[in-house]
């Protein structure tokens, strides 16, 4: 499905009197204007943000509808924004940045941070492979094309010394890269969250490289123009932004309810979803200012001189600052 959209400038003037209204903390900002006739059509990976604030009960009094949507990765969230289909959606940012490059008329209007944890590096337990050097010439699962993961691998590379064309680099979705790891028809593969957890859990995979470094760590949401051209959907937004805030510092306060949660969320168990519990709750916003501003570029760069994106582009220009920013923790 395709849509075509005119482009909306968003100016500071026309969303001042709902800056000022509304501030963004642990607690959720006062709704002054009913909302109860809002739908907000976000779309969730996996499932978890919805999962996360249903088990923190911050789902039980929303001033307006939520009509989610669910996608397998970011880059199929990201062709639903591009669509319309949504009016948010949250990703890392190297994918979010892909799909700005590839025409995508979406605004990055929040990001939290975890420090750069979660995405890593992993290799059989009874690999050859000790450091990252022993990459050359082998064959490397960045996950899909431009997503975080294909970004970590092109700054692990990098970081080696390694030439891209002195290895083989095989796009897979999460699953299909998970079933070759297994069968080991690859050497190596750049993975994140619970798939990463249960090779290491399982399989007994080892982490070559945790990407601290390479990483961001940004999660960003990005929101659609339409959308952010409608005052009462700027105001759902900020609530639920502030929501997700919320929901990241329970998991923070109550490690053994987080944990539990999780375990039935992803079917795992225990001892396979602990080592999780920190990148999955360190997230504290960020704001949107110069300095994301120039990491966002810093990603698109990095995809040019990779050669996996062409031309030019000012990520300056797709950013939105006229949402209160979270406060921090």
């Amino acid at each position: 499905m395709t849509m075509t959209m005119t482009m909306i400038k968003i100016t500071r003037r026309a969303f001042a009197g709902l800056a000022a209204a509304a501030s963004f903390s642990l607690g959720l900002p006062v709704l002054a204007q009913d909302l109860s006739g809002v739908t907000l059509k976000v779309g969730d990976q996996v499932g978890e943000q919805r999962a996360r604030l249903e088990a923190a009960g911050l789902l039980d009094d929303l001033p307006y509808k939520i009509e989610w949507s669910v996608y397998p990765a970011a880059v199929n969230l990201h062709e639903a924004l591009k669509a319309g289909a949504i009016d948010v959606g949250m990703s890392a940012d190297s994918p979010a940045v892909s799909a700005i490059a590839g025409g995508s008329k979406i605004r990055i209007a929040a990001a939290f941070n975890n420090g750069g944890l979660g995405t890593s590096i992993i290799v059989p337990k009874d690999s050859p492979i000790q450091d990252l050097a022993d990459l050359k010439g082998k064959t490397i699962s960045p996950t899909t094309r431009g997503s975080v993961a294909h970004y970590l691998t092109l700054g692990t590379l990098k970081q080696a010394g390694i030439d891209q064309k002195d290895v083989k680099l095989a796009f897979l979705t999460p699953a299909d890269a998970s079933a070759a790891f297994q069968s080991e028809s690859i050497d190596a593969w750049a993975i994140w969250g619970i798939y990463k957890a249960r090779s290491i859990g399982v399989l007994g995979a080892r982490e070559l490289f945790d990407g601290q470094g390479v990483n961001t760590g940004n999660i960003v949401y990005a929101v659609t123009e339409p959308a952010l051209a409608d005052p009462a959907k700027v105001k759902a937004l900020q609530d639920y932004l502030a929501r997700i805030d919320k929901s990241y510092q329970w998991a923070r306060d109550n490690k053994e309810a987080f944990l539990t949660f999780y375990e039935g969320f992803t079917k795992q168990d225990r001892a396979t979803v602990e080592p999780l519990y920190p990148e999955q709750t360190a997230y504290q916003p960020r704001a949107i200012d110069d300095e994301f501003v120039a990491g966002l570029q810093q990603v698109f760069d990095t995809w040019v001189q990779a050669g996996v994106l062409t031309g030019s582009l000012k990520l300056g220009d797709y950013v939105y600052r006229d949402l209160p920013r979270l406060a921090q923790n």
